[in-house]
């Protein structure tokens, strides 16, 4: 406080809303002349220490542009805040960020759109000389390769995927396939094969023609079948058999056994096999009702066969002949003695 001012300037100096951090700013004042409102503020007072003191009616305004006093909304506050150059500049952001996401979008579709194609490739006639002298990588796995004219090629030929062929493949030479699988019908004109294995239904329209031999393991079905010699384990006829030269009924020689018929001294023999032979008769003395002798089956039937005696020669017409029989072996035997010191015999076929 100056000590040359009164008292009552001391407490004018106090009470003043003045002092040296003060900054003072000159606007219209109420009263003066050009002045239409007389509310109007007047002068406006900033502090160092950021406060304005404000009142209704004593000519200033707070921060916030409310002379009320009243703090405006938050939007509207951070509204005023903004010019419209930020709001342009955030709209120019906006836009390039769409264009860039826009342009990658279609980038990649395009990419995806070239892998999924493929592509073709034509052969020029430089192309096709460097070919011819040189090894080429043409193209890759995605594209095609075209070949308009006809192309010979001198040496091999390597495929390493498949092959497929639109037209008629023609093979002037010999072709060796370590496998290969037909799914429509094929046309061969002469077919030469070392193993020839069939999982399904074959049909041969024309001749079938077999010089080593056919074995067939399961049921096979002939609407004619020409062969030199057929072997099998069962052979069944659902209808007629026609036969245009000789039967031969092969096969092991059955065993025989002598019987007392026979009298002292004679003998029994047999020749052929389970289905047809002779059974030859040699009487000695003594001979009597009975049986000659025994023919045991070489391999047993399954049931009971069919046996059909023929007698040979008139000294076997004069004997009373019968037969018992079984599924093992058959016998020839008589009801009367037969004559001493003959030689006669019987022919037999036996038939399930």
């Amino acid at each position: 406080m100056d000590p040359s001012k009164s008292q009552s300037e001391s407490n004018k100096e106090a009470n003043s809303l003045e002092n040296a951090d003060t900054e003072i700013e000159t606007g219209k004042q109420k009263g003066t002349p050009g002045s239409n409102d007389s509310s109007d503020t007047s002068d406006v007072i900033d502090t160092t220490g950021g406060n304005t003191s404000a009142g209704p009616g004593n000519g200033t305004t707070l921060p916030n542009g409310d002379p009320s006093g009243k703090k405006l909304p938050l939007l509207k506050r951070i509204w005023r805040r903004f010019n419209i150059y930020l709001l342009l500049f955030i709209l120019v952001v906006l836009v390039a960020v769409g264009v860039t996401v826009g342009l990658f979008l279609k980038d990649r579709q395009v990419k995806k759109q070239a892998e999924s194609t493929v592509n073709t490739q034509s052969l020029s006639d430089s192309a096709l000389k460097q070919l011819a002298n040189s090894d080429v990588t043409v193209g890759n796995n995605k594209q095609i390769l075209k070949v308009e004219s006809n192309a010979i090629f001198s040496g091999s030929v390597l495929v390493r995927n498949d092959l497929e062929v639109a037209g008629t493949i023609k093979v002037g030479g010999e072709l060796q396939l370590p496998g290969i699988t037909v799914s429509g019908n094929s046309r061969f004109n002469q077919l030469q094969a070392e193993n020839l294995t069939i999982g399904s239904s074959a049909t041969v329209q024309g001749a079938l023609v077999a010089k080593k031999g056919i074995t067939v393991t399961g049921n096979s079905s002939f609407d004619t079948l020409s062969a030199a010699q057929i072997t099998t384990t069962a052979f069944q006829l659902n209808g007629e058999l026609k036969l245009t030269s000789h039967i031969t009924a092969g096969g092991p020689n059955p065993g025989v056994g002598r019987g007392t018929a026979v009298g002292s001294g004679g003998t029994a023999s047999v020749s052929g096999s389970d289905t047809t032979g002779s059974v030859v008769i040699n009487t000695g003395s003594g001979t009597g009702a009975g049986c000659f002798a025994t023919v045991t089956f070489a391999r047993k039937f399954n049931s009971t066969p069919h046996v059909v005696l023929t007698p040979i020669g008139s000294g076997a017409a004069g004997v009373a002949y019968y037969v018992n029989r079984s599924s093992s072996e058959f016998s020839v035997c008589t009801a009367s003695p037969a004559p001493t010191g003959q030689t006669f015999g019987f022919d037999y076929i036996v038939l399930n």
